[in-house]
């Protein structure tokens, strides 16, 4: 009887591991790994995305597998232990009264000892160490545990959350994959000072400086620009880009108003007739406009989606403040863009 005992230690100590790795497991997977696994076909993925999707249920399950194994190992093979060793201690002529006490103590040592280090911390650091990997063998199987018992961890899960909820805490289902822009930037950042990451263009850290950033700070003001008359010819243009460099011109009214803009490539193609003339309207592109206080990344999508390169920057008062060019967007992003028709 007492050898069983044993024999249930090992059992008890594995299915205490099982339900601590699945644990940690479902909390430490990445979502990014286990996704493309799932649209592959994978089974295992799916069920590891659908554990990590009800976290809450993945961890009322392993809880109450933990505490149920915990109980049972100390009550099943402690007292097993506890009469193996009353044999030698007997043999050592060690008093009676000091031998049931002796080896209790040691049975609780050695089961603690042996509870604590394979049952919980060899398959937490198990799960920590490869946590995709360990999703994918203990989800599937967690699950099923959590469908089998469902009644009963539905009741301490509701339980649980309304304990929560009295102090002002709203639970969470799914498990926390992702991280904010501020922590990866966070860890962009220290990877970069420890040497691990090399960011010599300063690329990754703009993009996340770059989500703080508004139209008004990269709209260029009306008066630094370099502007056509609406009624400017194709030679006006030609002029201007020998001149500037530039292949986008602004035109501006009498009152120095923006009405639309030109590229080169918009008169490059025109007969020699109407070089002299003023360029077509149908040639003029038309500017969008947006408020100097939108978000850049914002103002980016919109410039895309109108397929357009140049767009009017208002204020509260509707009155132009300057103009964005996706180029000077763009820039904020990779760095300096050299537009093809300037000189350097």
């Amino acid at each position: 009887m007492d050898y069983w005992g044993i024999a249930w230690l090992g059992i008890l100590l594995l299915a205490n591991a099982f339900f601590v790795g699945a644990e940690f497991a479902v909390i430490s997977a990445r979502r990014s790994q286990i996704e493309p696994r799932a649209e592959a076909g994978s089974r295992a993925a799916k069920t590891a995305l659908w554990a990590m999707e009800h976290a809450s249920l993945m961890l009322a399950t392993s809880q109450l597998g933990i505490t149920v194994c915990s109980l049972l190992i100390l009550n099943v093979s402690e007292p097993a232990i506890h009469h193996l060793l009353e044999i030698p201690l007997h043999a050592s002529g060690m008093p009676e009264e000091a031998i049931g006490t002796v080896s209790f103590v040691i049975a609780l040592l050695l089961v603690s000892f042996l509870h604590v280090v394979l049952g919980e911390m060899v398959p937490k650091n198990l799960s920590f160490s490869v946590p995709d990997r360990a999703a994918l063998i203990l989800a599937p199987p967690l699950v099923f545990v959590a469908q089998v018992f469902k009644p009963v961890i539905f009741v301490l899960n509701a339980m649980t959350r309304g304990v929560l909820r009295l102090f002002r805490v709203e639970p969470k289902d799914e498990a926390n994959s992702v991280f904010t822009l501020d922590e990866v930037a966070t860890i962009v950042a220290q990877s970069t000072r420890e040497g691990v990451l090399l960011d010599s263009r300063g690329g990754l850290m703009a993009a996340f400086e770059f989500t703080d950033k508004k139209v008004r700070d990269v709209a260029i003001a009306l008066d630094k620009l370099v502007t056509l008359p609406e009624d400017a010819t194709p030679a006006d243009v030609e002029r201007a880009v020998a001149q500037h460099g530039f292949s986008r011109y602004i035109l501006v009214d009498a009152s120095g108003e923006p009405t639309g803009y030109i590229h080169l490539k918009d008169v490059i193609d025109l007969d020699d007739g109407e070089y002299t003339e003023p360029v077509p309207p149908k040639r003029i592109r038309q500017l969008i406009s947006i408020f100097r206080g939108t978000d850049l990344e914002d103002a980016l999508a919109t410039m895309r989606r109108s397929g357009v390169h140049v767009a009017r920057a208002f204020d509260e008062n509707g009155a132009t403040r300057g103009v964005l060019f996706l180029e000077d967007i763009i820039e904020e992003l990779v760095g300096e863009v050299q537009d093809a028709t300037r000189r350097n």
